[in-house]
């Protein structure tokens, strides 16, 4: 076997870039400077050079054979991405991990196939290596989504984890989005269907209050899905920081939630069941509105249908604190499951604690199961206008008797004006400088100060 290449060839999945080259030395200095290095180091350099016998001499030495480098690549990464099949079964016998993952998720069975080094493939696909190949992949580059965002656009340096973990801050092209990643089970038939059923409710919506889809990673592996990125954060972290809120507050946060709930089950052909609102999973814009999203598992609906889980839900799947009673019954359910948990975000947000708080997460659906519902302690005057017996009508027992948004919506809009947020005009007395001098002798009060009012009355 003879190395076609000094070069380090890069990962699959790495942005676009040449590696230096690491025996850019003159060749009577090479031997000597390869001796100085670590052995780690010093191992990657051989797999790189193909040197049989110096692998197998350093690895019988004691050297790591799962040593990374600074991209968490291992000796087998570099064997693989190099078409050195002798070498990659040395290491192997050695101990090598097959299915190790770099910085960017490619494993070596994934490397040898983006470079098309066949034997390395076939002596990997014996030993069980996953082949980490987007299962949206596409052969024909005309069949890829317009969607599609290369992974190579997305950096991920300082990069900090969101929402519950799920997404991760990085940067597109000068933009700061939001992105969910799939890392594990890739392979997992449920985690594929729950990626498509995502991906394919994002390119659906469009609204003010639903957080905006801006692609995804579809034909590379770890596939992802790319969101606009919201600083503010959600509404769980700000209730934590604000505690209750004013009504007016709530009512204006209220309906952004029913606004951006409506649209999703408005829409058609297929209405979009949330099914696991919560206040984790609303965000807040710049502009101090709320926004909608992770539908991670979120369900199509067709209108006047319904749906059963094909298996219980459990508290590791989502929060038990918002989900309605007939889910965690396993009983076919619609649109409603949202208009339950809308109602309990409501009272929490005037409320300033989570239902049920004093229980644990999994004591909860017993408590809906058996009727009981978080108890109004906060004062009458915050529930006035007919707000209390709105978020009572939401919880209702029987889906079938709680209220759509279209008509949440209306409602919410009324209590919200009743509570004084429409400011009436005041009649300002004229300046002495500017009255009438006359007024006192014609006796005319009356029409000057009408006639001031009305002069007035735009300011």
């Amino acid at each position: 076997m003879e190395p076609d290449s000094a070069l380090w060839k890069q990962s699959s999945l790495a942005p676009e870039k040449e590696y230096e080259e690491l025996d850019d030395v003159d060749s009577e200095h090479e031997e000597s400077d390869v001796e100085d290095i670590d052995s780690g180091l010093k191992l990657m350099y051989l797999v790189n050079a193909g040197d049989l016998d110096s692998i197998k001499e350093l690895l019988d030495s004691g050297a790591d054979v799962n040593f990374r480098d600074i991209d968490h690549r291992t000796a087998l990464h570099v064997a693989a991405c190099q078409g050195y099949d002798d070498v990659a079964h040395l290491l192997l016998q050695n101990g090598a991990l097959v299915d190790a993952t770099d910085r960017w998720g490619s494993t070596p069975l994934a490397d040898a196939i983006h470079y098309k080094n066949h034997v390395v493939i076939k002596l990997l696909e014996k030993l069980s290596a996953k082949n980490l190949m987007a299962p949206m992949h596409v052969e024909d580059v005309r069949e890829v989504p317009e969607y599609e965002i290369p992974p190579t656009e997305l950096d991920f340096t300082n990069s900090i984890e969101i929402t519950k973990g799920t997404y991760r801050i990085a940067s597109w092209r000068g933009t700061q989005v939001a992105v969910k990643t799939f890392w594990e089970g890739i392979a997992d038939e449920d985690k594929v269907t729950a990626f498509r059923d995502e991906l394919s409710l994002l390119q659906k919506v469009r609204h003010p209050n639903v957080v905006q889809f801006l692609g995804a990673v579809t034909q590379s592996s770890p596939m992802m899905i790319v969101t606009e990125y919201l600083p503010k954060g959600d509404l769980h972290e700000y209730l934590k920081k604000k505690g209750a809120l004013k009504p007016a507050t709530a009512l204006r946060f209220a309906m952004d939630i029913a606004r951006g709930l409506n649209y999703l089950h408005e829409h058609k052909p297929e209405a979009i069941i949330h099914r696991d609102l919560e206040p984790s999973n609303i965000l807040l814009d710049d502009s101090g509105h709320l926004k909608v999203a992770d539908f991670g598992v979120s369900k199509l609906l067709q209108v006047a249908n319904s749906i059963k889980e094909d298996k219980p839900i459990t508290c590791h799947d989502t929060s038990c604190r918002y989900v309605a009673p007939e889910v965690f019954r396993n009983e076919e359910y619609g649109t409603k499951v949202d208009v339950f948990s809308f109602a309990l975000i409501l009272q929490e947000m005037i409320e300033g604690f989570q239902p049920f708080y004093t229980k644990e997460e999994f004591e909860v659906p017993k408590s809906y199961a058996l009727k009981e519902r978080p108890p109004f302690k906060a004062s009458a005057k915050h529930y006035a206008h007919g707000l209390r017996h709105l978020i009572e009508e939401c919880w209702n027992e029987n889906p079938a008797s709680r209220p759509t948004f279209k008509k949440i919506i209306p409602r919410l809009e009324a209590i919200y004006n009743r509570f004084g947020h429409r400011k009436s005009w005041k009649v300002m007395r004229p300046l002495k400088c500017f009255q009438n001098p006359d007024w006192k002798k014609n006796g005319s009060s009356t029409g000057s100060r009408s006639h001031s009012s009305r002069s007035t009355g735009g300011f």
